[in-house]
């Protein structure tokens, strides 16, 4: 026993002694800190700071679970949807997820989206955004410390220099060592695995705008536009660049999300935080030794080593941080320990910090105004969506009437308008459609005989848009009815099998009586 509790106060000795000397460590050209309270010096008082790299501790725990399973869940989604299939019948890429520019389509599984449809994805946006509004005000920066690509792709990145360079205090050395062959090729060996993911997330998304698998061949043989390369190099270059090197800048620097999040947090916002009234005063602990008349933060700096942001959680809540939670994980982790409780870093809310204080029973609020609100404005907006897929016409009709000139006049004196349909199939099969016109007495609808074509119906192919050509012409009997030298018409579409119909009004223009 002796010698159990010996080598447990020896390893967290070490740890204490591992983490005190975190901000040093961080400086690989020093050991007194100096330049790195500089910097924070600098921070206070200017917009921008010199980056001092930081080296993030591998921690084990729930949370750190929760992100290998996210990060692998996400990064498996990315790259693998734009090999799945999906039947849409002869003629239609099968594709699931596909951005078809050429054509204007956008292809999700089910839905077709064309055009003149683009308020679909600007309801999804919509939802997106108010469902990321509700989950920072209930939990804080959830998205930032989880699925945000930057954490993905720098949390792999990590994971790859990690496993080159070693862990903390293995990256540290080796960093402070000077140049070998050794080092050298460490180095190498982990930026050619960046350079390698780069561009596995570049080549992913031009998946997303063309058919993959022909576009995979194409890229291989050195045979794919152009444009194809130069979208690869551009993508894997900035996540070469913002994963791997600029890494908590982007966050600190470049994204404005940690400035407006601020907006959404209010006194029940459930954030990771520490809990200043049980640990506090803090200072190192021996085992055996009594725990009265102080906290139970050892002060041994392990929330510092493992956050990828380089902060000190126990200094309040700070821009930098993006709500991970591995601060979680290793002060739990120490209080296993010195068998303490756990919980002295957790997701808190200020008012519950407040409640301790005062005596009183903590509780948590899930349901307040400004969530209500947010619950409230997702449900509206999706009904709207439900609403809107649900009555989604599969045949639409558009009419323009010919500008110049806007009438001609014929021998027999009746007055001849020139329209342009252009009838949209979204069925997934080719249609026959008759067109009939309406509301003016008299008007007779009849083809071009330049266009080849005969009769009042259109055919028009699967999932396509057809372009006809009509005339409208009004006999010089009729020619009172039109008010002011014009009026309306209607054209009528009617698919000949189903019997579905789509109406367009238009104007019908002659001399001013």
């Amino acid at each position: 026993m002796a010698d159990s509790a010996t080598t447990s106060i020896s390893n967290l000795e070490r740890l204490a002694a591992e983490a005190a000397g975190n901000v040093r460590a961080a400086n690989p050209h020093g050991d007194d800190g100096e330049r790195y309270t500089a910097v924070n010096a600098e921070k206070n008082r200017s917009l921008y700071a010199s980056r001092v790299k930081i080296y993030p501790k591998l921690v084990g725990g729930t949370f750190r679970r929760l992100k290998w399973i996210i990060m692998a869940l996400t990064l498996t989604i990315y790259y693998v949807t734009p090999w799945l299939r999906w039947d849409r019948g002869a003629g239609l890429p099968d594709q699931a997820v596909l951005l078809d520019f050429p054509s204007r389509r956008f292809y999700f599984f089910f839905l077709e989206i064309w055009p003149q449809e683009f308020y679909y994805i600007t309801g999804l946006l919509i939802l997106a955004s108010l469902t990321l509004f509700l989950v920072t005000s209930l939990a804080g920066r959830v998205w930032c410390g989880y699925t945000c690509p930057q954490t993905v792709w720098t949390d792999l990145f990590i994971h790859v220099e990690r496993f080159f360079e070693g862990d903390r205090s293995a990256r540290i050395r080796l960093d402070r060592s000077p140049w070998s062959a050794g080092k050298l090729a460490r180095k190498a060996a982990k930026h050619l695995v960046w350079i390698l993911i780069a561009l596995a997330t570049g080549g992913a998304w031009v998946f997303y705008f063309a058919d993959a698998p022909t576009l995979a061949v194409d890229l291989a043989r050195f045979e794919a536009p152009p444009i194809a390369y130069i979208s690869i190099a551009i993508f894997a270059s900035t996540t070469y660049l913002l994963g791997g090197l600029a890494r908590e800048q982007v966050c600190i620097y470049m994204c404005p999300w940690p400035r407006i999040q601020g907006a959404m947090f209010d006194e029940e916002s459930l954030l990771v935080s520490y809990k200043e009234d049980r640990g506090e005063p803090r200072g190192a602990h021996k085992k055996g030794t009594s725990w009265e008349g102080r906290g139970d933060c050892i002060d041994c700096g392990q929330c510092v080593a493992v956050c990828p942001m380089g902060i000190d959680i126990r200094d309040g809540m700070q821009l930098e941080c993006i709500q991970c939670a591995l601060c979680i994980d290793a002060c739990d982790a120490i209080m296993d320990r010195v068998e303490r409780p756990r919980g002295l870093i957790a997701y808190d809310t200020l008012r519950n910090q407040e409640r301790r204080q005062a005596g009183e029973p903590q509780r948590l609020s899930l349901l307040r105004p400004r969530t209500i609100v947010y619950m409230a404005a997702l449900a509206i907006v999706g009904l709207i969506m439900l609403i809107a897929l649900i009555n989604r016409s599969t045949l639409e009709l558009s009419v323009l009437p010919d500008r110049n000139p806007l009438f001609v006049t014929l021998a027999d004196g009746s007055i001849r308008n020139g329209y342009e349909l252009k009838i949209v199939n979204k069925e997934h099969e080719e249609r026959i459609f008759r067109i009939d016109v309406e509301g003016l007495d008299g008007a007779v609808l009849s083809r071009p005989a330049l266009a080849g074509e005969e009769g009042s119906t259109v055919v028009v192919g699967i999932d396509t848009l057809r372009t006809a050509r009509f005339f409208v012409s009004l006999p010089a009997e009729h020619l009172d009815g039109l008010r002011g030298g014009e009026g309306m018409l209607t054209f009528v579409a009617t698919d000949l099998a189903s019997g579905q119909r789509v109406e367009r009004e238009s104007s019908f223009r002659g001399p001013a009586q």
